[in-house]
């Protein structure tokens, strides 16, 4: 054997090596517990569903789920370290709309939503409610679309502040409808919707979950919600789409990311597993207690759907010039 034979055969052996290694460490996966980092303080509804999934998740993998709440920036800085972390499915997020669409098209942040990550898995959605004050005599989206075409100042809504989902869900009526209506912001939904309440101002679009204690009493009536179709908890109360919008999509969505590059094995058994959890009666049951729809589909289509989502957002924020 020739020298540089020899040499050939070294390197392919240590090229079997690695892949052989590489690959027996994918069929382990995993071996060590596992780390979904959630991008809002502990308390509200991502980092609530982060957890119940994230248990669920631990026991069918054998290892435990951790959940590192990194909160900040907008969801910013958790979403920008499972951006830098390996590929390895050792390090995940829970991507929301405001991680992987509106926050990257409304500020400057240190990773590319659509380039950084793969899309593991949906989780869940929570719809929107377009609410409004009783007193504001307002009993469809049609209704209210004429008074606000009726008023040259048009129609004022409350939101949590501007560049939040009930912000944007804002200008995308007025988009969609072809009208115009004034934007009232607050430091947060809970100043806001006890001002819908209060009859300071007539309109808001707030999470179905924070809403319906407040339709249930009276003190709001729901016109619509934002979701493609019907909630299972406002079964009664026609989408944005049925009321003459049909462009109209608006949700606060939950899904599982990774790093970009993560190994197809380790990417399929994420989502398999994801999906199972989320098709039992108890996770079903969890969620609806959350106020949430569940969602569930393959990578490739989820991937997609977070793209579009993408897309649309940063349409809407720079039509309105709403980036700083």
């Amino acid at each position: 054997m020739t020298r540089f034979s020899t040499v050939l055969s070294g390197i392919a052996a240590v090229v079997a090596l690695v892949l052989g290694v590489a690959a027996q460490a994918q069929s382990a996966y995993p071996n060590r517990p596992i780390t979904l980092v959630v991008p809002y303080p502990p308390g509200g509804s991502a980092d609530i569903l982060a957890r119940t999934v994230g248990a669920e998740l631990g026991k069918r993998l054998g290892q435990p789920v951790v959940i590192d709440n990194r909160g900040g920036a907008g969801t910013a800085i958790g979403t920008k370290v499972v951006a830098s972390a390996a590929p390895d499915g050792y390090t995940l997020l829970l991507g929301t709309v405001s991680s992987q669409a509106i926050n990257p098209a409304m500020n400057k942040v240190a990773y590319d939503p659509l380039k950084d990550f793969t899309a593991v898995s949906p989780l869940a959605s929570i719809p929107f409610v377009l609410a409004v004050n009783p007193a504001a005599k307002i009993d469809s989206v049609a209704a209210l679309i004429a008074q606000a075409k009726a008023q040259p100042d048009g129609l004022s809504y409350a939101s949590a502040g501007p560049g939040t989902s009930n912000h944007l869900a804002g200008e995308l009526l007025a988009s969609e409808a072809h009208i115009r209506l004034l934007h009232v912001p607050y430091k947060g939904s809970a100043p806001a919707l006890n001002d819908v309440i209060a009859g300071v101002v007539p309109m808001m679009f707030d999470l179905q979950t924070t809403t319906l204690p407040y339709l249930k009493s009276g003190k709001l009536k729901a016109l619509a919600v934002t979701s493609k179709t019907r909630s299972s908890l406002l079964p009664d109360v026609p989408t944005m789409i049925e009321s003459g919008l049909p462009g109209y999509e608006v949700t606060a969505w939950f899904g599982v990311f990774a790093p970009a590059g993560l190994p197809a094995p380790i990417l399929a058994r994420l989502n398999t597993d994801i999906t199972d959890i989320l098709k039992t009666p108890e996770m079903t049951a969890r969620l609806r207690e959350l106020g949430a729809e569940l969602e569930s589909g393959d990578p490739v289509t989820y991937a997609a759907y977070a793209r579009s989502e993408s897309v649309k957002w940063a349409d809407v924020i720079k039509r309105y010039g709403l980036a700083p």
